[in-house]
């Protein structure tokens, strides 16, 4: 195949986790529904209005949790410059959103872009390396140890009812002060820092899904009061969830 850039899009049903590694730089987007991925020990939820710029041969893992419309932008590691980072995930401005809409209309071929179409991508790719500049904060360790590992997955498993670190600890088999000196370790974080930051992934995911109200999304993640949301939310994210919402639309 001869072009130097092409893009796709296309549907997919819920997934499990699979692995992903390409040839080339891969820039991916979400136009309707929500994308986790994982690498570099951390996970990241992508919807719409968020892209990942993936480095040429970086294995990365993705899962499905509902369906989800991706569109996808394939560079030639000749054809742009080196990324600002092996992995970066972060928010799309309106012109690179509709840089990577216009692109749409050139997709896998052996046929070479047209001049007007080479220009469009050396402009997507300028526009989107910049913006990787500034990565999204909206991000939640992964572990390394299968106990922390083990911990996280039972903690996101209970976000929408009360969920006791004690009870998370005893369950791992670990002694509550011995899994906070884990969370440290292995995060950086502490063990509510990471719930809250789940809380914020998972309305993400919830607000991409469609139009529930954003007091049930808070309810259903485990919120009491709709102004600790909002806040916990607005201070990982720079906005409120109102707002994130109407980021994803054109």
């Amino acid at each position: 195949m001869t072009r130097k850039a092409y893009s796709f899009v296309r549907t997919f049903p819920p997934e499990p986790d699979r692995d992903l590694c390409v040839d080339r730089h891969y820039l991916l987007c979400a136009s309707a529904g929500a994308l986790r991925l994982e690498a570099q020990g951390q996970v990241w939820v992508l919807p719409p209005a968020r892209a990942a710029l993936i480095e040429a041969g970086r294995p990365i893992r993705v899962s499905i949790p509902r369906p989800v419309t991706t569109a996808s932008v394939l560079f030639d590691t000749e054809f742009v410059p080196a990324l600002p980072a092996p992995l970066t995930v972060f928010d799309l401005s309106p012109l690179a959103r509709a840089l990577v809409t216009e692109c749409g209309t050139w997709g896998e071929s052996d046929e070479p872009l047209t001049t007007y179409a080479e220009t469009l991508f050396a402009a997507l790719a300028a526009v989107t390396w910049r913006l990787a500049e500034q990565p999204s904060p909206v991000v939640v360790p992964a572990g390394r140890s299968p106990e922390l590992r083990r911990a996280l997955r039972l903690t996101e498993e209970r976000l929408s009812g009360e969920v006791r670190f004690e009870d998370v600890a005893d369950e791992v088999g670990l002694a509550p002060r011995s899994l906070a000196r884990r969370f440290e370790t292995e995060t950086g974080m502490t063990w509510r820092a990471v719930l809250r930051r789940m809380r914020v992934l998972r309305a993400i995911e919830e607000l991409a899904a469609g139009d529930t109200p954003v007091t049930t999304i808070a309810f259903t993640i485990g919120y009491t009061s709709l102004s600790a949301f909002n806040a916990a939310f607005q201070d990982l994210t720079g906005r409120t969830p109102t707002e994130y919402r109407a980021s994803f639309r054109p």
